[in-house]
């Protein structure tokens, strides 16, 4: 039609019909005249690089000193801002005005593209499904969460499939530790119903830490054939480069955050017990897994089959037992009816041992970690006295104020030889005053064995 432009979207269609019609059909088509078909004929170009180049309309205020002045400045010092070197000129050149400035930032980006110092090349990273999960752990302390009134320091494991986002999260009371790896590990796989090819961690750099050479030998092997239960190849990052562990380093800040973030809209950073807390966590991963529902559903395809059990996820040792039947094991006395023999089963803070190959019998515990006592080849140890911190968390009503005291609690000759292990005279001397004076008071005598151990 005459008076009006041809737009991108006639030309575009008067490009298609070209292919298979004549110039006035497809004219015709897309909307105006046959003459101007003959027209973009000899001129296939659109209108917008019909338009010559722009040129300068005034002078270049800063031809006279780019190369003389700003060049050399920018060669000496590598790092100098745009705006320190416009500060510079106008000292230099008081007739220089102030409105140079995007100029002069253009002018300078331009040449640092082609003359300045080389840049790392970032290319993008395509993650193929059912190729790679990432294993790593993250320090909770600062959401200052509670367990029975005490302050629950302690890590989250997390695993992650780099493609689809498939996320599982567990609570561990101790340090980063192969066995706390091994647990939670298996525990994600086992939730998600299959495993990656590929399994990424971080040298396990906590793990390996004051081990003298045999040891991080030993706990190398055995991360090796966890993996190759599961049949996945065991890749690190590099050493000091944490992008290359990005996939799982980055959704620790998420994850944090919406922890964070569902303790404020409760209210209260208190749980009764450890259980609880652990339900809390699962279900906010889980909301998170639902949003990626779609994803990771088309990711577990390609995922590998499981195995069908699971493998060893403690760390058995032998010990060397007292006479009173405690004994010391990493530095942490545990109380128990050992007998001269026993092998250890080191677990995770559970104690649960879910899916594993578990001691049918007793278990000692001490702290955050629970131990499975074995004496010779099968037979575990006539008994057990479990103490400590985690049977705080799980029964903390016996430790309230206003609870039963010491002789209702806990033998009082299993104090004694605990004192006695501990070589604390002093204490052990005092302690039957110490315990009705704290009972009276308010403040449980059956608290003591548990801060001690």
């Amino acid at each position: 039609m005459p008076g009006r432009h041809v737009n991108d979207h006639q030309m575009r269609l008067y490009m298609k019909y070209r292919r298979t019609e004549g110039p006035s059909t497809a004219a015709a088509r897309a909307g105006f005249s046959t003459a101007t078909a003959y027209r973009i004929e000899q001129d296939l170009r659109q209108s917008p690089q019909k338009k010559a180049p722009r040129e300068r309309r005034r002078p270049d205020p800063l031809a006279g000193i780019f190369e003389a002045e700003i060049v050399p400045l920018l060669q000496s010092a590598p790092g100098v801002r745009p705006v320190a070197i416009l500060e510079e000129m106008l000292r230099r050149h008081p007739a220089l005005s102030r409105t140079v400035r995007r100029t002069l930032e253009r002018r300078i980006r331009a040449w640092r593209a082609v003359h300045g110092e080389e840049r790392d090349v970032v290319f993008r990273e395509v993650h193929e499904p059912g190729r790679m999960g990432l294993s790593d752990f993250t320090d909770m302390h600062s959401l200052g969460v509670t367990v029975a009134g005490v302050a629950l320091d302690h890590r989250l494991y997390h695993f992650r499939l780099a493609c689809s986002g498939f996320e599982h999260a567990h609570v561990i009371l101790g340090g980063e530790s192969y066995v706390a790896l091994a647990e939670g590990l298996q525990n994600a796989l086992w939730a998600l119903g299959g495993a990656p090819r590929e399994h990424r961690s971080d040298s396990l750099s906590a793990a390996l830490r004051n081990l003298d050479r045999e040891a991080r030998d030993d706990l190398t092997t055995r991360y090796e054939a966890l993996c190759a239960h599961y049949g996945m190849q065991p890749t690190r990052n590099n050493r000091g480069i944490a992008h290359e562990n990005g996939a799982i380093e980055s959704p620790h800040g998420h994850l944090k955050n919406a922890i964070r973030d569902a303790l404020l809209l409760r209210g209260s950073i208190g749980f009764p017990d450890l259980d609880a807390y652990r339900r809390f966590v699962d279900e906010i991963v889980s909301r998170q897994n639902a949003r990626n529902g779609k994803r990771i559903e088309a990711e577990r395809p390609f995922l590998q089959s499981l195995p069908g059990q699971r493998t060893s996820d403690y760390e058995e040792t032998r010990v060397y037992v007292t006479s009173t039947g405690g004994f010391v094991l990493r530095k942490v006395f545990y109380s128990g009816a050992a007998q001269p023999g026993t092998r250890a089963h080191l677990r995770g803070a559970t104690g649960e041992g879910a899916g594993s190959l578990p001691c049918p019998g007793p278990v000692a515990r001490s702290g955050s970690t629970t131990l499975a006592l074995l004496v010779g080849p099968g037979e575990c140890a006539a008994s057990a006295r479990a103490t400590g911190f985690v049977e705080r968390l799980r029964s903390p009503a016996q430790f309230r104020h206003g609870g039963p005291g010491m002789s209702d609690d806990f033998d009082t000759s299993r104090v004694s030889l605990l004192l006695s292990e501990l070589r604390l005279p002093a204490i052990k001397q005092i302690w039957s005053s110490f315990a009705e004076r704290s009972d009276k008071e308010g403040w449980p005598a059956a608290r003591l064995p548990g801060a001690l151990a």
